[in-house]
C-alpha cells in the first residue's frame, strides 16, 4: 500500500499564524504538525509516501523533510493548485497511486491509535475510521443498523444523525483514481470524500474501524491546543520520527 499526506489548503481558521507558513509546518509540542500524520502511515509499514502542498509552501516543505531516507521511506512531493476538495489527492497522485491501494491521511489529524493490522491486512474496497464525538455535526457522519454495519453517511448533516464522525484517514483500492474522476462537484465547487464512501457503500464494499484511542482534527486554535497537550503526554513515547 502507498501512502498519500494531503497538506495543501489555505488554513483560514488558523490565520495569523498561518499567514507566512502551512498550517501543518506549525508546532505541535516539539515537532511540526505534519511528523504525526507521517508517523501514522510510516508506523503501519507503509513506505512510499506522496505529500500533497500548497505551491507557496512546497519549498519548506522539501527543506523540512527531503526525500524521506532518514525516516526510512520514500518521499515525493505535488502541488494542489487550490483546495478543490479531498478527493482531488487521488487525481494529482494518479501516477504515484498506479496500481496500488493507497491510504489517505489529512496532514491536521492527529491519532495515537496503531492502524497496522488495518492497513496491513486492506485487500480491496474501501475502509473508514469513524470516533464518537460530542459535535458530528462538524464532520462526515456514519449511521449504523443494529448491526453496528454503515447504512448512512452524510457530511455535515443539520439534523442528528449519528455521534460517529469519520476521521481523516481512509483506505482504498486502485478503483479510488477512476471513481474519483466521476465524482460532480457539490454545491460549494468542490470534490466531496463522502461522495466516494457512498459509491463504496452501494456496492457493498465498505468497512468501518472504530478509532479507540485519541484522534484530533488540529485545524482550529483550540484543537491545536489539545494536540499540543495530547503530544506532550502521550505521543512522545509512540512517535519514531
Amino acid at each position: 500500500m502507498r501512502g498519500i499526506i494531503l497538506s495543501g489548503g489555505l488554513g483560514t481558521r488558523l490565520r495569523p499564524c498561518t499567514t507566512v507558513t502551512s498550517k501543518q509546518l506549525l508546532p505541535v509540542y516539539n515537532r511540526p504538525m505534519i511528523y504525526y500524520p507521517l508517523n501514522t502511515l510510516i508506523s503501519a509499514g507503509i513506505k512510499e509516501i506522496l505529500i500533497i502542498v500548497a505551491p507557496e509552501h512546497s519549498g519548506d516543505y522539501l527543506n523540512l523533510l527531503g526525500s524521506g531516507r532518514q525516516f526510512g521511506v520514500k518521499l515525493t512531493y505535488e502541488i494542489q493548485d487550490e483546495p478543490r476538495g479531498l478527493p482531488e489527492a487521488f487525481i494529482i497522485g494518479e501516477n504515484f497511486i498506479d496500481e496500488e491501494n493507497v491510504a489517505l491521511i489529512l496532514g491536521d489529524n492527529i491519532f495515537s491509535d496503531d492502524f497496522s493490522k488495518e492497513i496491513k491486512n486492506f485487500k480491496q474496497g474501501a475502509r473508514i475510521f469513524v470516533k464518537k464525538v460530542p459535535d458530528p455535526e462538524r464532520s462526515g457522519v456514519v449511521k449504523f443498523d443494529e448491526n453496528f454495519k454503515a447504512e448512512k453517511i452524510v457530511e455535515k448533516p443539520k439534523e442528528w444523525l449519528s455521534d460517529y464522525a469519520i476521521c481523516g484517514l481512509y483506505l482504498y483500492d486502485k478503483r479510488v483514481v477512476e471513481i474519483t474522476k466521476k465524482l460532480k462537484p457539490s454545491a460549494r465547487g468542490e470534490l466531496e470524500i463522502v461522495d466516494l464512501h457512498n459509491w463504496y457503500l452501494a456496492k457493498n464494499e465498505l468497512e468501518v474501524s472504530l478509532v479507540k484511542g485519541e484522534w484530533i482534527d488540529a485545524g482550529t486554535f483550540d484543537s491545536l491546543l489539545k494536540a499540543q497537550n495530547l503530544a506532550k503526554e502521550k505521543l512522545q513515547d509512540q512517535l519514531i520520527i
